[in-house]
């Protein structure tokens, strides 16, 4: 198995096919919402996202196992072994989702001995996609247009230090967080969005830093981790200041921070 065995343009359109499907049910008037064990929420968008994903990637690359959000999570034990995965969040945003707002993604990523080498998220709402293959740059595919290769902005060059966040999930460390920028930079914006689209925010130039200090697992930032860091961000774990890494023992990412190397 070699990363030029993968179509990049084939799992792009996995990521659109699942997204038609769930802008399906949230055209509708009302859908059924679960809670999972963690107290999130699950639609039954994204059972059928998920659905559509997993049938497709086992259908072009039956060698490559696949770790999901929403499949039963195998022990460590299992997946240790694997030189080579999917990691899918087949709708990342659900409460996005529930909310009607739009901020909601695809992602698929494509993890080799624990890196993330590949990376798609598609914008429903927007129909954008997002997408990367290790040092081959970030590009943005919008509508039918050809493909627009998106990097960072220099640092604040507008003078304003931009601060992505989380439009559900602030807190306290974060508030902290962006109290001791004051001091470095005098004019900080705070930009709320959600789901992976931190990340896509980022890597557009459109934000300079996305410090995170609420959990997350893989699946969350798998896909955004390579569309940044090919964008010329760096993705640092906040407690050893190294890069994030995936398929771990435990699939819950540490405290994180994807940033303009400048930073």
């Amino acid at each position: 198995m070699n990363l030029s065995d993968i179509d990049i343009l084939k799992i792009i359109t996995i990521a659109q096919k699942a997204g038609a499907e769930i802008m399906d049910i949230y055209q509708k008037e009302d859908f059924q919402i679960e809670v999972k064990s963690d107290d999130s929420p699950l639609t039954i968008a994204d059972k059928a996202s998920n659905q559509i994903i997993v049938d497709s990637l086992k259908e072009l690359y039956p060698q490559l196992p696949i770790i999901s959000e929403e499949n039963k999570q195998l022990s460590y034990s299992d997946r240790e072994n694997w030189d080579w995965c999917w990691l899918v969040d087949p709708l990342d945003g659900t409460k996005e989702f529930i909310k009607r707002n739009g901020e909601f993604t695809v992602n698929i990523a494509l993890i080799h001995l624990n890196k993330i080498v590949a990376g798609v998220i598609y914008v429903p709402a927007k129909n954008k996609t997002y997408y990367e293959i290790k040092d081959q740059g970030a590009y943005l595919l919008r509508d039918q247009a050809k493909p627009l290769p998106i990097k960072l902005r220099p640092l604040a060059e507008d003078g304003i230090l931009k601060v992505v966040g989380s439009r559900s999930h602030r807190s306290e460390e974060l508030d902290h967080y962006v109290e001791k920028l004051k001091e470095k930079y005098s004019q900080i914006d705070f930009v709320a969005v959600g789901s992976s689209l931190k990340f896509c925010i980022l890597a557009e130039g459109k934000a300079d830093i996305y410090p995170r200090f609420g959990p997350t697992m893989e699946w969350d930032t798998g896909a955004g981790h390579i569309i940044a860091e090919e964008a010329g961000a760096v993705i640092l774990d906040l407690n050893t200041n190294k890069e994030l890494l995936y398929n771990k023992e435990s699939l819950l990412n540490p405290f994180f921070i994807v940033k303009n190397p400048s930073l």
